[in-house]
This record gives structure tokens, C-alpha cells and sequence, in this order.
């Protein structure tokens, strides 16, 4: 299909999918950032499942909802007042809109049973398409940058997504600038993003309209997970909500008065999953990895022995 500037390329790649899957590739309230990206393709009609790589306490899933060892259907019913469980949290909220509140959370492991729990997913809903979603940009690193952020549920999700078969695979990040608080340097961000247009992997930026009701219910969403978690909120997603509207009270009550909100962290940044993986420069070293701890081991040995990038400032 030709690239055409009146429908945006990330549409235009999930246009023959009907079954999608928007999957939190670094865990926690990650999936929030999926949530803009649902509300546009329910409104086109494509049946979209979200789920989650979880810190939550899986142990509260019932034996019946788990599909693999290692994914589970979370449903609003399965708890309630938990101090920290996304999944949960975004179910009930889910269920107050009227929408599919099923969250599937993913256990936090390493990339040889984590790839086993996505294929049993995408087998058991029939899925067309798996989207993995990143709450900042770190996903898009390639492991020579200057700092990582942190990888290893990223690259983990990456990883494991990478080795399935037949469904498109992509990935998107919502939240551009947010890592410089894990040392991120977002010029090579962007240089990356241009190696991967070269390669024909990049598919463009889009811009959440600030006036949007997608922009509306996201905002909405956030709201609700800061309340029902106010002991851990999430910063990444307080940052995006308040960069669509320009109101910074909150983050400046979670984070201190210093964070740059701007309008480039409403933007997806989207990318071809297979050829994300091709530049990730260790990632056939976490093939095999049994647990989260190996995929760490991994990514610090390759660390200690590779040619970092000199961090770079923006030029203008």
C-alpha cells in the first residue's frame, strides 16, 4: 500500500485487522497509554483486547482465568480496593464506560515463557494484530545509547512478540521526553527513529487532538488510576494527560515543579515491530531466558562490554 498523508500509516498497517491486541510492553499502568489508540479503533469497529505485562498481585486471579501459566483475564469482578493492581483498575473503570472490561495480565518473566503466554493469547482470541504500546520511548533504544532507561520489560515484550508467527506486529510509544528521568538521551531517540525510516520500518507520528474524545477518555482514565492508587500514581500517564491540555498542577504535585510537559508527549511514535528487533543490537542474547533476572543479567553483560554513543543535545 502506498503511504498516503490523508490516513496516518499506523491506521492504515491495521487496517485489515479486526481482532487487536494493545499490549503494555513495560508493565504497570503501561496499558493506559493504549487507551487513546482502543477508543479510535472501536469507533471504527475493530474488536480490540488490551492487556498488560503486571507487578499486580496475580495471585487474586481466580485458577479459571488463566489461559497459559503466564496470562490471565483480569475482569472487574475479581477484586476490589487492591492498593496497587492496574489490570484491576482499568477493568472497573472500563466497565463504567460500557466497554469490554477484560484486561489481560501478562506475569512478569522472561522471553521463552512470555512468548509462550502471547501466542496462547493471540491463539485463544483469534488476534489479527498485536500492538505493543510503551509509556515513553525506551522500547525504541537499541542498546549501544548512552543510557537504556529501563529495558527489561520493554525489550522482553519486544523479544517475545518478535518470535510469533502470522499476526502484524507493531509497536508505539506514547510519551516522548518522558525517560530522561531514567538518563534517556532523546536525540538518539530520534536518530533511531530516523535508521528505522531508512529501513522502511518507521510508520510516522500522530498527534492525540487535545479537543478529542479519545483525548477526553484518556484523561478520564488517568484521573481514576490516580485515585484508586494514590500511593503509587502513575507519573508516565500524568505527564501525557496533562501535556493534552497544558495543565501541569497535578504533575508538579507527584513530581516536583522541574518536568517539561509539551505537546510531543500526546504523540505516537510508531514503528514495525520486526524491524525494531533486527536493530535491537542484544536482543537475540535474551532468546532463551527462563526469568526476568536472566533477561537483566543479559542486557548487563552486553552493557559492560559495548561501545556506548556520546549523549547529544537537541541542535536547535
Amino acid at each position: 500500500m502506498t503511504p498516503s498523508l490523508a490516513e496516518p500509516p499506523l491506521f492504515a498497517a491495521l487496517a485489515p485487522a479486526r481482532r487487536v491486541l494493545l499490549a503494555g510492553a513495560g508493565g504497570g499502568f503501561d496499558v493506559y497509554a493504549a487507551l487513546p489508540l482502543a477508543f479510535a479503533l472501536w469507533e471504527r469497529g475493530v474488536q480490540v483486547h488490551l492487556a498488560s505485562l503486571s507487578f499486580g498481585p496475580l495471585t487474586l486471579v481466580p485458577d479459571d482465568r488463566w489461559l497459559n501459566p503466564d496470562v490471565a483475564a483480569v475482569t472487574p469482578d475479581v477484586a476490589r480496593n487492591v492498593s496497587y493492581f492496574p489490570e484491576l483498575t482499568l477493568a472497573h473503570w472500563l466497565q463504567e464506560q460500557g466497554r469490554p472490561s477484560t484486561v489481560y495480565a501478562l506475569r512478569r518473566t522472561g522471553v521463552q515463557p512470555l512468548r509462550a503466554a502471547y501466542r496462547a493469547l493471540v491463539d485463544a482470541l483469534d488476534i489479527d494484530a498485536v500492538v505493543l504500546v510503551d509509556g515513553g520511548t525506551d522500547i525504541l533504544l537499541r542498546g549501544d545509547e548512552s543510557g537504556l532507561g529501563t529495558p527489561v520489560e520493554d525489550i522482553g515484550s519486544l523479544a517475545a512478540v518478535a518470535g510469533l508467527d502470522g499476526p502484524i506486529r507493531l509497536v508505539t510509544c506514547l510519551g516522548f521526553g518522558i525517560d530522561a528521568f531514567h538518563g534517556v538521551n532523546h536525540v538518539q531517540v530520534l536518530e533511531n527513529l530516523a535508521d528505522l525510516d531508512r529501513d522502511g520500518g518507521y510508520l510516522g507520528a500522530l498527534s492525540i487532538p487535545s479537543g478529542s474524545r479519545e483525548a477526553a477518555l484518556y484523561r478520564d482514565a488517568v484521573a481514576a488510576a490516580q485515585a484508586a492508587t494514590p500511593q503509587r500514581p502513575s507519573i508516565v500517564n500524568a505527564q501525557i494527560a496533562a501535556a493534552l491540555n497544558g495543565d501541569t498542577a497535578l504533575i508538579r504535585r507527584l513530581s516536583g515543579p522541574t518536568l517539561f510537559v509539551n505537546p510531543l508527549m500526546a504523540v505516537y511514535f510508531t514503528v514495525n515491530l520486526l524491524a525494531l528487533a533486527r536493530r535491537c543490537e542484544y536482543l537475540h542474547q535474551l532468546q532463551d531466558t527462563p526469568t526476568v533476572r536472566h533477561i537483566e543479567a543479559q542486557i548487563e553483560h552486553f552493557r559492560a562490554g559495548v561501545a556506548r554513543r556520546a549523549a547529544r543535545v537537541f541542535p536547535h
